[in-house]
């Protein structure tokens, strides 16, 4: 594509659904980015392990949420809410579920995840 890309999530160069949610992935000169968009009901455990097949998501996140919560529980244990307005990074091993009643959406960018993610 070049040296340089902008692309809208409105025509998402790749979009990925599963069980309560989807993933749209835009695909740039270097680099990729996602929108993750989890309704009510949605949890890593449930709805992305059968696609991952790992016990726990091992994806590493950098991201910023539009809208809506979740809670993260890592694999050691510890635990962590993200809603409107908070930048995050989650490393790998760890579970998360949707808060409330809200969708969440989250714009990630963490290429290698954005690549792979519920793929």
């Amino acid at each position: 594509m070049g040296d340089f890309a902008n692309k809208s999530f409105d025509k998402p160069d790749e979009t990925r659904s599963f069980e309560h949610g989807r993933v749209d992935v835009l695909h740039l000169a270097g680099s990729s980015a996602a929108r993750a968009t989890f309704e009510p009901g949605w949890r890593w455990s449930t709805s992305v392990k059968p696609i991952a097949g790992t016990d726990t998501c091992q994806s590493h996140h950098v991201g910023y949420c539009l809208s809506g919560a979740i809670h993260v529980k890592t694999d050691g244990g510890e635990e962590l809410e993200i809603g409107p307005g908070d930048a995050y990074e989650i490393l790998p091993g760890h579970d998360a579920w949707v808060l409330g009643d809200d969708t969440f959406q989250a714009l990630e960018f963490q290429s290698k995840t954005a690549e792979t993610f519920a793929k």
